[in-house]
């Protein structure tokens, strides 16, 4: 039986280079897109999902981000402060796990946009996690249908959502969406400091138990400013 995880790690920390000249006095979540800040429409999503919790880590210009989350109660939201140190994407999650607690949680990039399908794309992760067989599961992209994205894509997936990474030169049809559950218990031998979880997904990809589910609707990759426009067109259609 599923449980959908109450807490969720929202990585808010990034330097937003590609966005800039927006992002040189903004931080990149707080970049409006349809309406809203970035961050605002990863935590509205976390809440409808019945998140109760999210940790939020800040770095760059990260009293702006503080100030913005202050009085929001759905999810409530906690600050990883790492102001003074540069953790990368894994050393983020280790710094965040006595917030987290020992339930598998929610990992979402602040900048990670998506329209759902029929049912929500949280509520499906949720129902398909089944720690017996896996430790991470992330939410793919079809590339063919996601805006914004040229690249190679990241994964090939087998039909039983088992993951396999991209070799070099070589063109793989899923993109990783910035949305995962990931189980605590990956990170009891992290090593300390900066570390990338790309790190911990080979690790897991190793041992079988990387796994992927197929994202229903539309991906929107919003990494420049051209790209901002691209998804407000896909949001203004979904929601007419």
């Amino acid at each position: 039986m599923s449980v959908t995880p109450t807490k969720a790690m929202v990585l808010a920390a990034g330097l937003g280079l590609r966005m800039r000249p927006i992002t040189e006095t903004m931080p990149k979540p707080l970049v409006r897109v349809a309406g809203k800040p970035l961050l605002d429409h990863v935590l509205d999503k976390l809440a409808e999902a019945g998140v109760a919790d999210a940790v939020v880590n800040v770095h760059y210009l990260p009293d702006q981000i503080i100030n913005h989350v202050a009085g929001r109660s759905a999810p409530k939201v906690t600050i990883s402060d790492e102001r003074d140190q540069v953790l990368g994407t894994g050393g983020a999650v280790v710094k965040a796990l006595p917030l987290l607690g020992t339930a598998p949680f929610f990992h979402l990039n602040a900048d990670t946009m998506w329209i759902d399908g029929a049912q929500p794309n949280l509520k499906r992760l949720a129902d398909t996690f089944d720690p017996a067989r896996m430790d991470i599961l992330l939410l793919m992209a079809p590339t063919a249908n996601s805006i914004g994205y040229s690249g190679r894509g990241d994964f090939a997936m087998t039909p039983d959502g088992t993951l396999r990474k991209r070799k070099e030169l070589e063109v793989v049809p899923f993109v990783y969406a910035g949305v995962a559950i990931l189980s605590p218990q990956l990170f009891n031998d992290a090593p300390a400091g900066e570390f990338s979880l790309t790190d911990i997904f080979d690790r897991v990809g190793e041992q079988g138990r990387l796994f992927g589910l197929r994202m229903e609707g539309v991906w929107m990759h919003v990494g420049t400013p051209e790209a901002i426009a691209a998804a407000e067109r896909a949001y203004s259609t979904s929601v007419e």
